[in-house]
């Protein structure tokens, strides 16, 4: 599960953008977002499958280290091993423990959840960083950002049903997902100002592959089916490509105005879930999902109008 994974400013408070970004730009930035969000569904969909024959933790592990050395050899040609400097160290280590135990709580998800449903779950991570991010910084929040998070709640209540079958132990999952990739992008957005977002990417990779490697001994079983080796590599794959798209897509255009395609990976998650699964969300799941769409849309919006009004930045 990638969901809203290295996206730095996705739902997060941000400085007012001074530079201007020409109209063809923007659209290469919108369109590098939605292939990005297709490729995040398809390594969500793989995992489920994936489940299936491997232990997680094993594709854990594969899904990290595959990334982590792709993205090495592919920028280490140029950059050397100035790739590797990073003015906090302790800021790199904790940033890729935070999203590695996002990725395992989305891995644990992805395997009893439908993809669609967990994605639309998932999706409030934004406008929970937003007021996370406002709330951190002493600011008033306004009624409407409450509203937006209120409805997002609502939204994926409609998406659960307390009471229903869809409501049990496994909505641990997304909501723990929830907790530490909120952490993850607030972290990631005290280390925008002084870190390269190509670096932190790939120092995210390697944490994640050292700290997976410390599981290993306890789940090591190598797949024989040549199959399942294919699954591991399209996941690593496009994880990595995910990722740089959304690098790409940030130097085009403003997060701000990216955001709202994000949720375009929930229409991508419930098709995924449907080819490979036959699996087909009910109707007030999909009243759920939309909702779900709706408010972090609006977010972004509301993202957008207060970012007209200078605001104080985090510091290291």
């Amino acid at each position: 599960m990638a969901t809203w994974e290295t996206h730095t400013g996705v739902g997060i408070v941000v400085r007012p953008n001074t530079v201007k970004h020409a109209p063809a730009q923007t659209l290469t930035g919108i369109g590098c977002v939605i292939l990005a969000t297709a490729c995040f569904a398809i390594l969500d969909t793989t995992t489920k499958h994936v489940s299936a024959s491997v232990p997680l933790l094993l594709a854990l592990w594969f899904r990290y280290f595959i990334q982590a050395f792709l993205s090495t050899v592919f920028f280490v040609r140029t950059r050397g091993m100035g790739l590797f400097k990073t003015e906090h160290p302790k800021f790199q280590t904790a940033r890729g423990a935070l999203l590695f135990f996002s990725s395992l709580c989305a891995f644990y998800g992805l395997k009893y959840m439908p993809v669609g449903e967990f994605t639309a779950i998932a999706s409030i991570t934004p406008l929970v960083v937003t007021l996370m991010a406002t709330l951190s910084l002493g600011e008033k929040v306004r009624k409407l950002r409450w509203s937006l998070v209120l409805g997002a709640f609502a939204g994926t209540m409609v998406i659960v049903r307390p009471g229903s079958q869809h409501f049990d132990w496994v909505l641990i999952f997304p909501l723990l997902l929830i907790v530490t990739n909120s952490s993850f992008h607030l972290l990631t957005r005290k280390m925008t100002d002084t870190e390269d977002p190509v670096t932190m990417n790939i120092l995210t990779g390697w944490v994640g592959t050292l700290l997976g490697a410390l599981l290993l001994p306890f789940v090591w079983e190598l797949p024989t089916d040549w199959t399942v080796w294919a699954q591991l590599l399209i996941m690593g794959g496009f994880a990595t490509v995910g990722h740089y798209l959304l690098i790409m897509a940030l130097t085009k255009a403003p997060a701000t105005v990216l955001t709202p395609y994000f949720y375009i990976q929930i229409g991508f998650a419930v098709l995924g879930g449907w080819l490979l699964f036959d699996h087909v969300p009910g109707h007030w799941t999909l009243v759920g999902m939309g909702i779900v769409a709706l408010c972090g849309a609006l977010g972004a919006w509301l993202t957008v109008h207060e970012s007209r009004t200078p605001i104080m930045s985090v510091k290291s």
